[in-house]
């Protein structure tokens, strides 16, 4: 796990600032899952049954539903990982989320205007970045506790 990371510097606008957090707490949660050890990176850690895979499983889903537009029925079941899927696989899904979401958010020069998603209604682009640093950062800190309790690693 790499030393901690500070927050970033970013430009002045508040796109710039807005982004550049979010995009700082989603390589730091996706970076606490990439490379932790099998078995255990999808043992529950703590009685309610979370678990590293099932975080970032579920804030796959998150970006999805926010930025693209993918309806969730059942959001609990979006912190359930199949026992099939890898831990790269896990990753490499969402790093693909994040990047497609970054290129909605290329798009969008207003942060008062909807996220472009055809078809259904949405929230600002302004509420919708502020509300994945939430849901990042939240879930970000429940993986730096998961990830201490399972070799010891620590760090952003």
């Amino acid at each position: 796990m790499p030393a901690d990371t500070p927050p970033p510097r970013t430009g002045s606008s508040e796109t710039e600032v807005l982004r550049g957090f979010l995009d700082y707490l989603r390589t730091s949660i996706a970076a606490k899952v990439d490379g932790a050890p099998e078995p255990l990176v999808r043992t529950a850690g703590v009685p309610s049954g979370t678990n590293l895979l099932g975080l970032l499983t579920h804030l796959t889903f998150v970006e999805r539903a926010t930025f693209l537009g993918d309806k969730v029925t059942n959001w609990q079941a979006t912190f359930r990982v199949a026992p099939s899927d890898s831990v790269a696989e896990v990753v490499a899904r969402y790093r693909e989320a994040v990047e497609r979401a970054n290129e909605v958010l290329d798009g969008c020069t207003d942060l008062g205007a909807p996220v472009p998603r055809p078809g259904r209604s949405a929230p600002s682009v302004r509420w919708a970045l502020t509300h994945l640093i939430e849901e990042t950062g939240r879930h970000a800190g429940h993986a730096d506790i998961l990830r201490e309790l399972i070799d010891g690693a620590t760090g952003r």
